[in-house]
């Protein structure tokens, strides 16, 4: 962890523009995730596209509303779409502004924004956004990724993963990458998962259970990575004009 910048002085009230509702301040959130200061307000500028879709006052609801289709320049719209397709994300808010379509509810995409609402208030504000995105950071601890989707499958969070809770994710996970598979397939995915997980029988998996399986099943996280968040100042440059960094060298974390 740790970042480095020179002792230039701060930006001018000038340079500052006006932040959006539950903004905290890069260096902060730096010091707290996978991120370096530049890449949290590299994701300020991704937040603030996704905030101000739909209503303009800079958080991410869950909504169904309808976007017009000049929300995004075509570069911006491709660079989101490629983040949040891949977190699998497909809120209303997340999926209008990036595809301007809706399948209407889906529970995975419903689970992934709970998870994201720390607050659990209805929205997903700057702070929240970051820090959940960190743990998809390709320097994220395994631990934290391992964490974080024991608790996407934990629909009913009670502490494990129980069969119903597992196969109903399988489905949602199919519907929303658009495939299909028999009623039998998803039992013997299901089935199989817990036969290697299930380590003491009693048909549900506990966290230690959790963790010991994705240890030997490694692939079980592959969508808990995202390389794409280490590009993130080259996607979205436009942080470097509002940058309370000046002359900024990141240090790996």
């Amino acid at each position: 962890m740790g970042c480095a910048w020179s002792s230039s002085p701060s930006p001018s009230p000038s340079k500052r523009e006006q932040r959006a509702q539950g903004y905290e301040e890069p260096a902060v959130l730096a010091a707290e995730t996978s991120f370096t200061v530049n890449e949290v307000e590299a994701l300020y500028e991704l937040y603030k596209k996704l905030s101000y879709s739909i209503f303009k006052d800079g958080l991410i609801h869950k909504v169904v509303e309808v976007l017009p289709t000049t929300a995004m320049d075509p570069s911006s719209k491709t660079a989101c779409s490629r983040l949040i397709r891949l977190l699998g994300s497909c809120q209303e808010e997340f999926r209008l502004a990036l595809f301007r379509t809706s399948k209407g509810a889906n529970l995975f995409a419903d689970r992934v924004f709970d998870l994201f609402d720390l607050k659990r208030n209805g929205v997903i504000e700057f702070g929240e956004f970051v820090r959940s995105l960190s743990i998809f950071h390709p320097k994220a601890p395994e631990s934290e990724k391992t964490a974080f989707a024991f608790k996407l499958y934990d629909l009913r969070g009670t502490g494990y993963i129980e069969k119903e809770e597992l196969r109903e994710m399988v489905v949602a996970l199919l519907d929303e990458s658009d495939l299909c598979l028999s009623d039998s397939a998803v039992e013997e995915i299901v089935d199989n998962t817990f036969s290697q997980a299930d380590s003491d029988g009693d048909g549900r998996i506990d966290p230690k259970e959790w963790q010991e399986f994705v240890k030997k099943n490694p692939a079980s996280l592959r969508n808990m990575s995202l390389p794409y968040l280490q590009d993130i100042t080259t996607t979205f440059p436009s942080f470097v004009m509002h940058s309370e960094v000046e002359d900024y060298t990141g240090v790996s974390k």
